[in-house]
């Protein structure tokens, strides 16, 4: 962590940059479901032309994705130019990223990192608690050519599917990582992306949420609770279930609209979870 701090105090200190008009900021949040799953008709090869749909329609700023694998991430960025990314394999053997994608004529990285959601964060393929798989957090700290002379700190992760307790002791380590990488970075922007394994309201939902300078987009901008907010579809274009894919920003960003993505192909589906989105002025 030490090694971390210096790199971003010295990427603040070192660059300046001009102030320039603020413009809001697209995310989108997408679980891509496993590329190498044998899902049958929903096999990546059929659906990955309705992810690259989905994804330029709505051109994201921002984006964050699970269950990326390498192939998955280069097609996105042969289909839909613009962007760059940041991410790695939450094993050391070729697995899944919890991916970044940020278009680069807005952005300039400048510091990232990466960290395991166990006892031992900084070991990659550690896990802890009841946790089924080992299971990271992907961070970037960037400049925003289009908006307020502040940093934006955009992580992205993905908690267990399984362990109840992985996910609560999850939250509460992202959420410290979150305030100790916005006090080296000068309180930057927050903007936090993923796939979280458990509704909203949960004991996790609340340990981050329910920090004082964090807020949920789409409870935010949508306060009323309706039955179908949904967000794993099942491949079934369901959305009674829970929400489990969320969207967190700071508590003073002003979020214009959040929405469950609902888009399908015929009755296909990008993803057997729908993507989510927001737009925010930091």
């Amino acid at each position: 962590m030490k090694r971390i701090s210096a790199a971003i105090a010295i990427a603040c200190l070192a660059i300046t940059f001009p102030v320039t008009a603020e413009e809001p900021l697209r995310v989108m949040s997408f679980n891509l479901r496993f590329g190498s799953a044998n899902d049958g008709d929903n096999h990546w090869d059929k659906r990955k032309s309705y992810v690259a749909s989905v994804v330029s329609d709505y051109a994201p700023d921002l984006m964050g994705t699970q269950e990326t694998l390498a192939f998955q991430k280069d097609f996105l960025l042969e289909q839909v130019e613009g962007y760059d990314y940041f991410g790695r394999s939450r094993m050391n053997t070729p697995n899944e990223h919890c991916g970044i994608f940020y278009k680069a004529d807005r952005f300039t990285k400048l510091a990232g990192g990466h960290f395991w959601l166990s006892e031992s964060p900084e070991i990659p393929e550690s896990k802890s608690w009841d946790s089924s798989l080992p299971r990271m957090a992907t961070w970037v700290l960037l400049h925003d050519k289009k908006g307020a002379d502040k940093p934006i700190l955009f992580v992205n992760t993905h908690f267990d599917h399984r362990g109840r307790q992985a996910r609560l002791e999850s939250a509460r380590l992202l959420a410290e990582r979150i305030h100790r990488l916005r006090s080296i970075a000068s309180s930057p922007v927050v903007i936090v992306t993923g796939d979280f394994n458990c509704d909203a309201n949960s004991e996790p939902y609340n340990a981050l949420v329910g920090q004082p300078d964090l807020k949920d987009s789409y409870r935010d901008a949508n306060p009323n609770v309706r039955p179908n907010e949904g967000t794993f579809n099942s491949w079934k274009g369901r959305s009674e279930g829970p929400r489990i894919d969320w969207i967190v920003v700071s508590k003073d960003a002003v979020v214009k609209e959040a929405a469950i993505v609902q888009t399908s192909f015929n009755d296909r589906y990008p993803s057997d979870h729908y993507p989510i989105t927001a737009t925010v002025s930091p």
